[in-house]
């Protein structure tokens, strides 16, 4: 009967699924299947009546995958798992807190500060301690105060030393605490902090949960961070249930804080640990995968494992070496056409690339050819201004002592409250420990403020109240209609002289919409209101693909991780760009750029190309690098050549350090005509200019045209038209 159940299984897929209960470790390749095997193995427990939903804690890394994996659960057993923990780090966290925050040492109401609000913050801070924003950029405190929680550092636990700059930081780390811990505020990296200090101290509720969670599974247990990983571990004990699943190869996110150790130490924290190789690729022709497993084989210290398919051999990999990055752009958008023109939907084609500022170029070719396209990982819909101003007011209305929100819409619309009362509201705050709120209503009360002022927070103290009291009774739905409409913000957006104004007017009502649609957790301590703002904050920042969309995906390499596409560009194929130049020194940064470029080739399913250009202009200078290592990391034999020449010959005249002025004069030592631009030939079309060869009258141009091939021409006689 076992076999029957699990027959679309494959063997390993089986092992892992049917494994008695313990401590496991599922090494699963790209494409292998693994979240089917952690939907199976909860399934399977539950199914086997050695658990109940009760009992069981999983752990994703969205919110969305959390829902599917919920969905499926309950496909397959048949009934709800409602009682079962299924969310991500952030979100279930969060919950224990909601729960326990009196152990917590947090008001009931704590609100949840978002990466923008809590930016706000320190910038305030900065003015407060009146710090040069140049020597100290608010990103880069933001950056260090999450990063010391993350290790699982408070202020005045940070590494102390003689250095003034590491001073100050702690500094405002100090008094950035002061202020959450006054108004009830919970940043990100605190969610997770906060919770694993309620369990080391807190022993009875720590036993309590390893109690209840008898089973404990994680997905992509590689990109893990110090906090989650200790996390894990508080609630598991030392003999507790684990199964966690990741990809030692897979880890690309060391920049915000994931630790590939983690993988490496988890045989050694949980010693019984059995560990269960997926290794069987779905994805992926077995070209694509001999190649990426060869490249893998330069890092160091791997668990190991060598993915393989029963599929198809498939194409080689088509490399292209262009002059430049308008030529690196046109190839590809010339392959893109030919996809398209052979059946391709556009969603099924994606173009990679290691930093964001790549995209220009490739985004004015795609424009001209009229081929829709998707830069993917834009803002969330949670993190678009007008969805923050709205769910401020709503903040406000259940909490008027969240000084994040009413910093934000204390004038918005505009009420005539300039910087100057702003300051002294402040100022009043910080010097009674009060919130703004607070502050606001002791000016007015002491007549502190100048008249015109004074009318306008006034009128801003009173709309809080009123919509306060007039929401008390309504549903979430009605609460957050009535809020948008009567803050002002529907109307500020309507009557705005912008042009996305529609847009943001249809994201209002978009918000309201989600309002409706929400359903909150019957066993949630929150009102509704609070469950929903809660559930805001924790998806702002959560990346979403629609692949329903009929348009050509552009995106970083990071970003691409977890999805998949037939066709796949990987441009940029240079050294000091991919690998990037930060990391090219650095054994550790260079191993994990080299997992990138694996997790980039993996990506694919059919056809795979990649492209570098001998010379590239990017963030205002020219370069002439070198081709990535990772080309010439991967076999030969896996690889053909798409050049028009075996190799392109650099100009001569053309130097690594040389001005804008020089270099445009150099390159038109051929007449009006230079390498790498477009041209028009009456008898041959349209095509690009490779190489030239002599001087004076009898230059020979070499140009590859669109439709007739790789021609020599005499630049004197061929009549060629710049297009």
């Amino acid at each position: 009967m076992t076999e029957c159940i699990y027959s679309h299984l494959n063997s390993a897929q089986r092992q892992a699924v049917l494994a008695e209960p313990g401590q496991h470790l599922i090494l699963a390749g790209a494409g292998s299947g693994k979240t089917r095997v952690l939907v199976e193995r909860i399934a399977h427990l539950l199914r086997q009546e050695t658990y109940t939903p009760y009992q069981i804690l999983a752990v994703t890394f969205t919110n969305k995958a959390a829902g599917e994996m919920r969905s499926r659960i309950e496909e397959i057993i048949g009934y709800s798992a409602q009682d079962m923990w299924v969310g991500t780090f952030h979100s279930l966290a969060h919950r224990m807190l909601r729960i326990h925050y009196t152990d917590a040492k947090l008001p009931h109401n704590f609100q949840i500060l978002d990466s923008d609000d809590q930016l706000r913050i320190i910038r305030r801070l900065i003015k407060e301690l009146e710090l040069d924003d140049k020597r100290f950029p608010p990103k880069l405190l933001q950056w260090f105060i999450n990063h010391q929680k993350d290790e699982g550092f408070r202020a005045n636990q940070v590494p102390a030393n003689q250095d003034f700059r590491q001073a100050t930081f702690i500094k405002v780390y100090q008094r950035y605490e002061e202020i959450c811990e006054q108004a009830g505020f919970v940043d990100f990296a605190e969610i997770l902090l906060r919770a694993l200090l309620l369990l080391q101290q807190t022993p009875e509720l720590q036993t309590h949960f390893q109690n209840r969670f008898q089973y404990i599974l994680v997905d992509e247990f590689q990109d893990t961070n110090a906090i989650q990983y200790a996390w894990i571990k508080a609630l598991a004990g030392a003999e507790g249930h684990i199964f966690v699943v990741g990809d030692d190869d897979q880890s690309i996110y060391a920049w915000r804080g994931a630790k590939i150790e983690n993988i490496q130490l988890f045989q050694h924290d949980f010693i019984q640990t059995n560990v269960i190789r997926l290794e069987q690729n779905y994805r992926s022709t077995s070209t694509i995968l001999d190649a990426s497993n060869r490249l893998i084989t330069y890092n160091q210290g791997r668990l190991g494992k060598s993915l393989w398919t029963a599929g198809n051999e498939g194409e080689p990999i088509g490399l292209y070496a262009a002059f430049n990055e308008i030529d690196e752009a046109r190839f590809i958008v010339s392959k893109l056409k030919h996809f398209i023109e052979n059946g391709y939907q556009r969603n099924e084609i994606a173009i990679l690339y290691r930093s964001n500022a790549q995209s220009r170029v490739l985004e004015e070719v795609l424009v001209n050819a009229g081929i829709p396209y998707r830069i993917y990982g834009g803002l969330r819909f949670f993190e678009r201004a007008e969805i923050k101003d709205a769910l401020a007011y709503l903040r406000l209305v259940q909490n008027p002592h969240d000084d994040a929100s009413f910093d934000r819409v204390v004038n918005l619309p505009a009420r005539g409250i300039g910087e100057r009362t702003l300051a002294q509201i402040r100022q009043v705050a910080r010097e009674h420990h009060q919130s703004l709120w607070q502050a606001a209503k002791y000016l007015l009360e002491e007549g502190l403020l100048a008249a015109r002022a004074a009318k306008a927070i006034e009128g801003f103290y009173e709309l809080i109240l009123e919509m306060h009291n007039n929401t008390t009774s309504l549903t979430l739905e009605e609460t957050v209609l009535y809020v948008v409409g009567t803050s002002g913000l529907l109307d500020y957006y309507r009557h705005n002289k912008d042009t996305s104004t529609l847009s943001k007017v249809e994201n209002l009502e978009e918000l309201i919409n989600a309002a409706r649609e929400f359903t909150a957790d019957p066993n949630d301590i929150m009102t509704p209101l609070n469950a929903f703002l809660a559930q805001a904050a924790l998806e702002a920042g959560e990346q979403n693909i629609d692949n329903d969309q009929a348009e050509v995906q552009l995106m970083t390499m990071h970003a691409a991780k977890g999805l998949e596409f037939s066709i796949l560009f990987m441009c940029g194929m240079e050294e000091a760009i991919f690998p990037h130049f930060r990391s090219i020194e650095d054994p550790r940064g260079l191993e994990e750029e080299r997992r990138l470029c694996y997790v980039g080739m993996t990506r694919t399913k059919e056809k795979l190309f990649m492209t570098y250009a001998e010379s590239r202009r990017l963030h205002g200078s020219q370069k002439h690098n070198r081709p990535s290592r990772f080309l010439r990391e991967i076999p030969k034999q896996f690889i053909e050549n798409l050049s028009y020449r075996n190799k392109i010959t650099r100009p001569p005249q053309l130097s690594e350090n040389f001005s804008e002025s020089h270099r445009y004069h150099r390159m038109d030592t051929h007449g009006d005509f230079s390498l790498g631009q477009r041209v028009q030939h009456k008898t041959f079309g349209d095509g690009i200019i490779l190489s030239f060869e002599g001087k004076g009258p009898q230059t020979r141009v070499q140009v590859q045209f669109d439709s007739s091939g790789c021609k020599w021409l005499v630049l004197a006689y061929a009549k060629l038209e710049a297009v």
